[in-house]
């Protein structure tokens, strides 16, 4: 679900358009993510691979 969907109890109005201070911490809440937007998805797919050009390296330095 999307705020472009919802409609807010206080102004009755698409909380996608933020009009009342009700409707912008919920439209803040709902697209607020992870680290700097980055989702966790892509926050694994970082960290594995971080761990993937580690272990290269590791052996194409042969220690």
């Amino acid at each position: 679900m999307s705020c472009e969907d919802l409609v807010c109890a206080g102004c009755a109005h698409p909380v996608a358009e933020g009009r009342c201070p009700m409707c912008r911490a919920n439209r803040e809440r709902m697209h607020h993510h992870g680290l700097g937007g980055m989702t966790p998805a892509l926050i694994s797919f970082a960290l594995l691979a971080l761990l993937f050009l580690t272990l290269a390296l590791k052996h194409l330095t042969g220690t």
